[in-house]
């Protein structure tokens, strides 16, 4: 009998927000303010390019956006966080926000940021910026934005996931508790990718992230739907990632994930990303890995 290996629901935590006393800004005010929102901004960029406190400089230049400046209006109104982001049409997957208090100049602004928030400045994943100034407070953010592939872009994100996924078969991998040895690559399947696609567009549908299809279906089934004749099974499913690494490095991290990944009998893939900027996730992955019932 076929043993269909069914793995747990890996939810990925897309935001990660770092309270500290609030910032943002705003063009748009009155030209002594929109003087002191220009000193805080070139000074951002100077401590970004040159490193604070111990960590290092980034190449990467802040992306000013309108968005985010309105966000941090919303903030300075008493909106929440969330919800002056949905308000002003950002999405993003890693945020920093500030909020500083009795600040009369730039310098001090700049000052505090340098000291208590240097690792979240000089952090390059967040390279979009937003800012309000009002008075001697600053709401200031740094995100990193959502921007998921295209659907044009499937074949090829698809090459990268199994390029990624050998390469960590190549070297073996440590799943929690468990060690697994080097072991061959994985060739890709259409018909394993039918299926991965099918449960990537019902999660995407239905806003989960699980192995169980909105329709009671189980990853084998799937798969038997699609064609494929499978000796053994397994399934790997996330959210929230936006490229092939990403995803593949969160299922790595996670111990029946990364046992998934590596039992050396599997021998084929195929993988699929279904989006809806609507949902909770953003976009949802799928990954079957099988063993052919003959050679």
């Amino acid at each position: 009998m076929p043993a269909v290996t069914q793995r747990r629901t890996h939810h990925v935590l897309l935001l990660a927000v770092a309270l500290a006393c609030g910032w943002g800004f705003a063009l748009g005010q009155p030209r002594q303010d929109r003087s002191a929102s220009a000193e805080v901004v070139d000074g951002l960029e100077a401590l970004r390019a040159g490193g604070c406190d111990g960590h290092a400089e980034t190449p990467a230049r802040l992306r000013w956006k309108p968005q985010l400046s309105d966000s941090a209006r919303l903030l300075a109104q008493g909106v929440p966080a969330r919800d002056a982001l949905r308000r002003s049409g950002y999405r993003p997957t890693r945020l920093f926000l500030a909020h500083l208090e009795g600040h009369r100049s730039p310098d001090g602004v700049l000052q505090t940021l340098a000291r208590q928030h240097c690792r979240q400045l000089t952090d390059p994943r967040l390279e979009d910026a937003g800012l309000h100034g009002r008075g001697q407070s600053w709401w200031i953010l740094l995100a990193a934005p959502f921007e998921p592939p295209p659907a044009s872009a499937a074949a090829e994100v698809a090459a990268h996931v199994l390029a990624h996924s050998n390469e960590a078969r190549s070297r073996g991998q440590r799943c929690g508790d468990e060690f697994f040895q080097a072991s061959g690559p994985l060739r890709l399947d259409p018909r394993l990718a039918a299926a991965a696609s099918a449960h990537a567009q019902d999660m995407a549908r239905h806003g989960f992230v699980g192995h169980e299809g909105s329709d009671g279906s189980s990853p084998g089934e799937r798969a038997t739907r699609a064609g494929y004749r499978w000796r053994s099974i397994a399934e790997n499913v996330a959210g929230g990632q936006t490229t092939a690494r990403q995803v593949v490095q969160e299922w790595l991290r996670s111990p029946v994930h990364c046992a998934a990944l590596m039992r050396p009998e599997l021998t084929e893939m195929g993988v699929a990303y279904a989006v809806d900027v609507d949902s909770e996730a953003g976009i949802y992955w799928s990954q079957k890995l099988a063993r052919p019932q003959h050679p």
